[in-house]
């Protein structure tokens, strides 16, 4: 069991806490918030909570993410490393004092710190050369290996220096809800899914950068 009672979260969502692990600080831990999975269930209609809470588990869908055929696809053919160039390492899940935390890569930043979030970035620094050299490549891979990803939002994105360049990590959003991951095995349907998910992503960074007047659900769009 991992005590995590004395330390305070790095970051903290909606629906999970990250806390950098207290004896080997390359890992992170992602912990459920309870309180507010039990809000968003009795929030349902009741044909979808009969499908139980595990569906709105965040934990249980990002294992269920990272089996997905693309990256199981990757690491059974040699190469790995192609499939963790924009994720955090996985390691599977531990028992803490606050739940099942899942463990992965914790994401370093600049001056050492946690990694900080594209929308961070673009709010104070705009979508200047180093982020679209960044956001080419993410996208870039994403083509490439194939793996499937819900919307891509910049406060799901991370910018990490893992080996001294700077490289966008998606720490959140992995997956595609269940029938688009069935309908992956089609490649032409494959690469319509993910061009859609990354002319959004584009969509969705010219929003960040603008004056915002309009909601993002108009502007989204396509």
């Amino acid at each position: 069991m991992i005590d995590l009672s004395a330390l305070r979260p790095f970051a903290s969502g909606d629906n999970r806490r990250c806390y950098q692990h207290p004896h080997d600080p390359t890992l992170c831990l992602k912990v459920l918030r309870p309180e507010n999975i039990e809000i968003r269930f009795q929030r349902q209609l009741w044909l979808k909570k009969a499908l139980g809470r595990t569906r709105i588990n965040d934990n249980h869908q990002e294992i269920r993410a990272h089996q997905q055929q693309a990256i199981r696809k990757l690491i059974a053919t040699g190469r790995e490393e192609l499939a963790w160039a924009h994720l955090p390492r996985f390691y599977g899940s531990a028992e803490t004092s606050m739940g099942t935390a899942n463990v992965s890569e914790f994401l370093i930043g600049e001056q050492g710190k946690p990694a900080q979030t594209f929308e961070h970035y673009l709010r104070h620094r705009g979508f200047d050369q180093m982020a679209q050299r960044a956001a080419e490549k993410f996208c870039d891979w994403l083509q490439k290996t194939g793996i499937l990803t819900r919307n891509l939002l910049p406060h799901n994105l991370v910018i990490s220096h893992r080996d001294g360049q700077p490289e966008l990590f998606l720490v959140d959003g992995l997956g595609a809800p269940t029938i688009p991951d069935q309908l992956a095995t089609l490649p032409a349907w494959r690469s319509r899914y993910i061009n859609r998910r990354i002319r959004r992503f584009y969509l969705r960074i010219d929003w960040e950068i603008g004056d915002r007047r309009q909601p993002w659900s108009a502007s989204q769009k396509l």
